[in-house]
């Protein structure tokens, strides 16, 4: 099946030079009451490329020491990291955008540490006491009577204790903080931070609330794999905006339920900013690529089909380089590529996916050469598991509702609605295989919050037959899943008319967590259910 990188019967928006509504915020009399304008849209083709040099975001700096969240201890890092309004410049030749930011950038400032050292962080909501996007009251959790404006943090691909983890229901208010401690006991990653709250996730992060947090560990150290000025994050975002710079999202024909399934952007944003530059040196960089899309697919190369290694992925190194030249990501993947820039001396070359430009990099004709090759072996042996160790499996289904209107009522796992009781419930220290068949037209990016797990494989089968007998009837031989995607992972692409199989251990704490799909209008509209792990001992049902 091909990667499904476009929303096909569902793109909301067809032509991006037509006219829209844009969101103005107005003094409600009421938390719901909206106004709307008429502004064309923003035609990224109309700009100037490359006039603005790329953002790096900033590294946090924690405010002091303190003992670990609610346990006598040694005191460990503590940040504290608002979340507020801020005017954002995208670009040179645009008006700053209102958008909703941790700190004043977008992405907000970058967390690090090193593996096994925890920190604490105070999330402080600062933020307006009202939206200025649109809320769908009609959805699970985004009820009127709600406050509009609510937040929740989740360290994405974090092995957090609950308390921790953001669940989506446990959400501030402006003026309040939620405070966090994050162990840190895992591999080195990119991982990354986002707000999470129940039905307005999707709005949130459209505003801007997402950041970079990268675990760091001496073993990936000791490999000299580019660091310092030669390490990029990259987190690479589409957004609609209007002439006048402001942001955008699009709603449904009916008034009374604005949610729409799939919002794509004409303009796509690296580190805040549209279609910047960055000047490199010629020789090896290790870009590392988040897509903090709402809904959109990447397929990542250069403009000059230049060749690269991809060296990690969601949740740390490969056990080997795999060259590439081409680079699919789904929303909130990520992964390391190494390209070697020296060939491309005095010359541009841009980053690009499919029709799109991305990024510009300016290669200069002298700088400091990275001498030795690249590491044959990445990871260490012990990342390996085998699926016989999985002391259960679970068929779990991705399911759609339909109706004439919209073409989507809304998403669900395993035909499951939020609110009911939890039927995911695996025991701590064991491990399970979970069958995601999809039957849906949709790919979707499927996260499991605490965990890390492998892919097994993918393998088509026949999707009438299921639906008219239950009866699942494979159709062709499984697909091992992609060089790129033999690390450990935490977000997998569950392909339509595909079964999906992952490895996980479920690993760390229990408690209680979600997993969902990561098209956020999806996961907003019910894609999402709690799952419990359970202390040694109980039986899992």
């Amino acid at each position: 099946m091909p990667h499904r990188f476009h929303s096909s019967r569902r793109v909301f928006l067809r032509n991006a030079g037509c006219a829209f509504a844009a969101f103005q915020l107005k003094p409600p009399v009421k938390a719901s009451v909206q106004r709307f304008q008429q502004s064309p849209a923003l035609d990224p083709s109309t700009l100037a490329p490359f006039v603005d040099p790329l953002p790096l975001p900033k590294s946090a700096q924690p405010a002091g020491m303190r003992a670990p969240l609610g346990k006598p201890g040694e005191p460990i890092p503590h940040y504290r990291i608002p979340m507020r309004e801020a005017l954002i410049k995208i670009h040179r030749d645009v008006p700053p955008t209102r958008m909703w930011c941790f700190g004043d950038r977008f992405p907000g400032p970058t967390i690090e540490t090193q593996s096994g050292r925890p920190v604490m962080i105070d999330w402080e909501n600062g933020l307006p006491a009202h939206h200025f996007l649109p809320i769908d009251h009609t959805l699970e959790g985004a009820g009127a009577s709600l406050p509009e404006v609510r937040t929740v943090v989740h360290l994405h691909g974090g092995r957090t204790p609950p308390a921790s983890d953001g669940y989506p229901e446990k959400w501030i208010v402006p003026g309040q903080t939620q405070s966090c401690f994050y162990p840190s006991g895992q591999r080195a990653a990119l991982l990354f931070y986002h707000d999470h709250a129940m039905g307005i996730n999707r709005l949130n992060i459209y505003a801007g609330l997402q950041g970079f947090f990268i675990v760091r560990e001496p073993r990936e150290s000791a490999l000299h794999l580019p660091a310092g000025p030669y390490e990029i994050p990259l987190m690479i975002a589409d957004r609609l905006f209007t002439q006048d710079g402001q942001l955008f999202y699009p709603v449904s024909p009916d008034p009374g339920r604005p949610w729409v399934p799939e919002v794509f952007g004409n303009a796509i944003l690296v580190n805040g900013k549209l279609l910047p530059y960055h000047e490199v040196e010629p020789r090896r960089y290790r870009l590392r690529l988040m897509n903090g899309s709402n809904g959109r697919f990447y397929r990542f190369g250069f403009s000059n089909r230049a060749p690269f290694h991809v060296i990690a992925n969601d949740q740390g190194l490969l056990p080997a380089p795999v060259a590439a030249r081409r680079l699919p990501l789904a929303p909130a993947e990520r992964a390391d590529i190494v390209v070697d820039f020296a060939p491309f001396a005095a010359s541009n070359v841009r980053l690009v996916s499919d029709s799109f430009d991305i990024l510009q990099f300016r290669v200069g004709n002298q700088g400091a050469r990275q001498d030795g090759d690249l590491p044959s072996v990445l990871a260490e042996p012990d990342q390996e598991m085998s699926e016989a160790a999985a002391v259960r499996s679970r068929r779990l289904t991705l399911d759609e509702r339909l109706d004439k209107v919209q073409q989507s009522m809304g998403m669900l796992l395993n035909n499951t609605h939020w609110s009911a009781p939890v039927t995911e419930t695996p025991a701590l220290n064991t491990a399970e295989i979970w069958e995601l068949v999809n039957l849906t037209d949709d790919s979707h990016p499927i996260h499991l919050h605490l965990v890390r797990f492998k892919i097994l494989d993918r393998r088509p089968f026949d999707t009438f037959e299921w639906m008219n007998r239950g009866a699942l009837r494979y159709t062709a031989p499984a697909q091992p899943p992609e060089a790129f995607e033999s690390g450990w992972k935490d977000t997998a692409r569950a392909d339509p008319g595909m079964v999906t199989r992952i490895l996980v251990p479920f690993e760390g704490y229990a408690g209680r967590y979600v997993w969902h799909c990561h098209i956020l209008e999806h996961e907003d509209n019910e894609m999402m259910r709690p799952y419990e792990i359970l202390p040694p001992g109980k039986t899992p049902a």
